[in-house]
């Protein structure tokens, strides 16, 4: 599976003419279930800019717009954001370049006066809301890209991301047995190295929590309710890596990482969506949710997830999740 390049990468910054820096200026549209998008949520709620910053959910269903499956606002009254104005997210993209065919992705930042889609570029996007928005950001928000920390933080997410963070797709679209192979001996080592890792460190790099952290989780978080099944990345399963297992749930019961999570909303987009893999979208039911909240005693092994900072304030109203019951 390639991706397709991003189209549009501008970002927002401080000293930017066109997108600058301003607080209720820009909408963030994400998925529930789309990994990319969820890191952009983490560090929106991590770096306090939830009032900053507004959030739209798209819809977990796909809807065929024009022979093409699109993000829509389907779960919004009227099936219209109620800030865009709008009913799919291509009318965004439509709105910054007239014409445009190319794909339509979530994460995506939308400048809310003209409609118009800024950026598409979640890499960037989660990097600039944590070094480029600190006129906005609350009072103990972590560093999550701290300069003494960029070269191993960018070494490691090179490998998460060509090994798991991708592969796990790579796997689950194989064309044939060869591909498919190749994607899960990748997945594995590549969860196998990260085990290793995590054994005797709370976090990948440094005592805190970083963008190496919020880029794995998302992937770990998914693992077991749909790329174990539904990608048939099946030689083992998240609860069978120790460590790594525990990381991810400390993770979970970390503010700004759980709160942003809606399993039954990550398993209708894959199960429905992916009709080519599973054509008679029947949705699986588990696993169930509540291992999530279990003791992990990674607190144990030192470090702290906000360093000399504070963990952020409980979701707004709109952009809570359900509990886990």
């Amino acid at each position: 599976m390639t991706r397709d390049p991003m189209a549009f990468t501008d970002r927002v910054t401080s000293s930017s003419a066109r997108w600058p820096v301003e607080a209720g200026r820009y909408r963030l549209v994400i998925s529930r279930a789309c990994p990319w998008a969820n890191r952009t949520a983490i560090v929106r709620r991590l770096m306090g800019l939830d009032g900053v910053i507004s959030q739209a959910v798209v819809s977990p269903v796909l809807e065929s717009i024009a022979d093409d499956s699109h993000w829509v606002f389907s779960d919004y009254d009227g099936g219209v954001d109620p800030v865009l104005g709008v009913h799919a997210l291509r009318e965004s993209y439509l709105a910054r370049r007239p014409g445009y065919s190319g794909g339509v992705s979530v994460p995506a930042l939308v400048d809310v006066s003209s409609g118009q889609l800024v950026s598409n570029d979640f890499e960037a996007l989660t990097i600039d809301m944590g070094q480029e928005w600190g006129a906005c950001q609350r009072v103990g928000a972590p560093d999550l890209y701290p300069a003494s920390l960029r070269d191993e933080i960018d070494s490691v997410n090179e490998a998460v991301y060509a090994n798991l963070n991708n592969s796990v797709y790579l796997a689950g679209f194989a064309p044939n047995q060869q591909a498919y192979d190749r994607a899960v001996k990748r997945v594995f080592s590549q969860l196998d190295e990260l085990e290793a890792r995590l054994e005797n460190r709370r976090y990948l790099v440094g005592h805190s929590l970083t963008e190496a952290d919020v880029r794995l989780w998302p992937t770990l978080v998914r693992f077991d309710a749909v790329y174990h099944g539904h990608f048939k990345c099946n030689v083992r399963k998240l609860v069978e890596y120790p460590a790594l297992w525990a990381y991810a749930r400390d993770l979970f019961q970390t503010p700004g990482f759980g709160d942003t999570v809606d399993f039954d909303q990550i398993r209708k987009h894959y199960y429905f969506s992916h009709s080519g893999i599973n054509p008679a979208r029947i949705v699986a039911v588990g696993p169930g949710p509540r291992a999530w909240l279990t003791a992990h005693h990674r607190d144990e092994l030192g470090g702290s997830p906000f360093g000399d900072g504070k963990p952020p304030g409980p979701p707004l109203d709109e952009d809570a999740v359900p509990e886990i019951g």
